[in-house]
């Protein structure tokens, strides 16, 4: 199971880089296993501002359907529209291709609220 060091993750497991004030954000290779075969990745919140914790967007895979929550506040600048065609690229490459939203954060202070790659791997008993 691939934990990168460099990002940072929540215990919903979304995955953040930070560059800036702009976070990448996506589904860890724990969640997208655990999940199945991706058929659908919906996002419709482009251009909306929305507080940490809240919904985003929605994953879909064969059997289940998952909520999709903001790791910081901010605004959503960016889908990855290569999902739209694609959605199996969040379990190929999650940490890559299968990237979801770009956030510019509006309060970097939330970075120190998410986990380091060990605290993940605690959270999932790895």
């Amino acid at each position: 199971m691939n934990i990168p060091d460099h990002l940072k993750y929540t215990p919903d497991h979304e995955w953040v880089s930070i560059e800036g004030d702009v976070a990448t954000v996506g589904i860890t290779d724990f969640a997208q296993g655990e999940l199945g075969d991706i058929v659908y990745v919906e996002i419709e919140t482009e251009g909306e501002t929305i507080e940490k914790g809240e919904l985003f967007g929605t994953i879909e895979a064969v059997k289940t359907v998952s909520d999709l929550f903001m790791p910081l506040s901010g605004t959503v600048e960016e889908f990855n529209e290569e999902l739209e065609g694609e959605p199996e690229l969040v379990n190929s490459s999650p940490y890559e291709d299968g990237w979801m939203i770009k956030i510019k954060a509006s309060d970097l202070s939330e970075v120190d609220d998410l986990l380091s790659a060990e605290a993940y791997k605690e959270l999932i008993g790895k």
